[in-house]
């Protein structure tokens, strides 16, 4: 399927006006990476504080986010699905406030999640994997693996509970912001040059 003219043109120009902003502030991205890396390694040395931090911003973010919610509600209460969006305002307030209140249960709780997820993550993988091992030759492999390290990040994420949940979140986001702050100083770096 090839592009109208006009639209292909247009797509160009919109990547050339992105370049040239990239390469204007690539100062901007550059300390953003760097503090990002900086903060990531902060949540690896120090993932309790991490941990805790999360769960904090994830208890104000469900608060406001359900306080909003609510006020919309009531705001346009004649829409179809009131009771439904009624329902998901409050629940966002109360996973706010127990959030908040206790953070410490709170991170248990985030953890035990994100260990569900791993492992679901890394069964969906490796059944992809499996699934598509002829189409993919050699590189189903890498998805198989990619699956099995899922499956044993949950393991011990999971097995590792209540004791995990002290450094698992912090550590996780930790390696996040340094991936993404790396990408970042990569990203100004080039754009310099160019």
């Amino acid at each position: 399927m090839t592009l109208p003219r006009d639209t292909s043109e247009d797509i160009r120009r919109l990547q050339s006006e992105m370049r040239a902003a990239v390469r204007d502030h690539w100062k901007a991205f550059l300390i953003e990476g760097i503090l990002l890396v900086i903060l990531g390694l902060a949540a690896i040395i120090v993932p309790p504080l991490a941990s805790l931090a999360v769960t904090i911003f994830l208890g104000w973010m469900f608060l406001i986010s359900g306080i909003a919610g609510l006020v919309l509600t009531f705001w346009a209460r004649a829409m179809p699905g009131f009771w439904w969006s009624l329902v998901s305002a409050i629940l966002a307030i109360i996973a706010g406030v127990i959030l908040l209140a206790q953070p410490a249960q709170g991170t248990y709780a985030l953890t035990l999640v994100i260990g569900v997820y791993f492992l679901a993550e890394g069964v969906a993988t490796i059944m992809y994997a499996l699934e598509h091992r002829r189409e993919l030759s050699e590189r189903w492999g890498w998805l198989l693996v990619a699956g099995l390290v899922d499956i044993v990040i949950a393991f011990i994420i999971i097995s590792g509970l209540p004791g995990s949940a002290v450094w698992a979140i912090g550590i996780l986001v930790g390696i996040n912001l340094v991936f993404g702050g790396t990408t970042l100083i990569g990203m100004a770096l080039a754009a310099r040059q160019a």
